[in-house]
């Protein structure tokens, strides 16, 4: 006969996870956070202060620092401030527990990325770019659309398209990741984030391009970019200005810089008024549409949260007037620097056998979106824009 053996029964202390009831125990839907419109989205859901950050939640201070004492994502990474930012921070000690919420910052928190980007979407949207790149550049090698190319054509694009690639390597890898780790909220740090993969995915569209162009046609130097770039006169202000624009330590400057002053008249002017307008006219219908996806990254996506974010810091009901100084001083800095990169690329438009558009009419067109784009943050036109 066997011997029962004993084992021991699981005793219920009502100190389970779930076992306690509490006004929100049946809830389907987070309540943590205030949804911007009157019903919360699932991109709200899972970026609205999923960040930890003692400003609201962790009143113990935070729970990680870096060697010179600073925890988390200081304040002071860049010279805009938010309402709320300069009330003292809260002493913190043993058993000071809820003090941390004596200090909410809330102005920073308001941002919300019309985009509304997350993870999944980043995923689905260059997924979807890459896999139409693709086909349309398989449909072309299958037509041999690259025939149909003129010989001063095929020198413009191994330069100075390929060219392109380096600054949007530099600006993606060292400008917009740099800026999204310094940046105080999960919906910042997202949004810049989302920009900065725009930017490297475009980089490497034009590197794949690149290769692709050398195996279908013959006399394709595709090296020729890396000379454009490093020597090319035409070349140089925007080299240069690209590298200014990576060293530049303030967040908040960087990302104003290089999307509200840069790529209005510079990438705006390259992409949209030279290559897309001058590809067609030289045989050429696939490179518009690499270009293309770049340009709608920017002025249809990464444009987009720009203005909602340092809308929000034009308009602060506390920094308003201290936040449109220091804009309108980084306009002053930028801009001078941006125009004079774009004048040095002037020789390009000469350089197809069909031209684009005058210069001087694709620069004052470009000046004007950028007027417009200024007028919106509440910051005056510089008078190096009437020149």
């Amino acid at each position: 006969m066997t011997t029962p053996r004993s084992v021991p029964k699981p005793v219920f202390t009502d100190a389970e996870a779930g076992a306690k009831e509490f006004p929100d125990s049946t809830a389907r839907e987070f309540t943590y956070y205030t949804p911007q419109k009157r019903k919360r989205t699932h991109y709200e859901d899972v970026t609205v202060e999923v960040q930890p950050d003692p400003r609201h939640y962790l009143s113990q201070g935070w729970l990680y620092g870096f060697s010179d004492g600073r925890g988390g994502y200081p304040l002071d990474w860049t010279a805009l401030k938010a309402w709320g930012q300069d009330r003292p921070e809260p002493e913190r000690g043993p058993g000071s527990g809820g003090k941390g919420y004596d200090w909410p910052a809330h102005g920073w928190h308001e941002f919300r990325d019309p985009n509304q980007e997350w993870e999944l979407s980043l995923y689905r949207y260059n997924s979807n770019v890459v896999r139409q790149l693709g086909q349309n550049i398989e449909a072309a090698r299958q037509a041999k659309a690259f025939e149909q190319w003129t010989p001063n054509w095929v020198r413009f694009v191994e330069s100075h398209v390929g060219a392109w690639m380096h600054v949007d390597h530099g600006l993606g890898l060292y400008l917009f990741a740099n800026a999204n780790r310094r940046a105080p909220t999960n919906m910042h740090n997202n949004a810049i984030s989302v920009n900065s993969m725009h930017r490297i995915r475009a980089a490497q569209d034009l590197a794949l391009y690149n290769l692709t162009l050398s195996e279908e046609i013959e006399e394709f130097d595709g090296a020729a970019h890396l000379e454009a770039w490093d020597q090319d006169p035409s070349w140089q202000g925007v080299r240069r200005t690209a590298e200014q624009l990576t060293a530049v330590d303030d967040w908040c400057e960087a990302v104003f810089a290089a999307n509200v002053v840069f790529e209005p008249l510079v990438g705006e002017l390259f992409r949209s008024h030279l290559v897309q307008q001058a590809a067609p006219r030289n045989g050429d219908f696939v490179t518009p549409t690499i270009v293309g996806a770049e340009e709608y990254d920017y002025a249809e996506r990464d444009l987009r949260y720009t203005r909602v974010m340092f809308g929000l810091l034009a308009d602060d009901r506390e920094f308003a007037r201290h936040n449109t100084t220091i804009m309108q001083e980084w306009v002053s800095i930028w801009v001078p620097r941006a125009l004079t990169a774009a004048r040095t690329l002037q020789p390009l438009w000469s350089q197809p056998d069909a031209k684009p558009p005058r210069f001087e009419s694709c620069l004052d067109r470009v000046k004007s979106r950028f007027a417009g784009l200024l007028s919106e943050l509440h910051l005056e036109t510089p008078k190096e824009l009437t020149q």
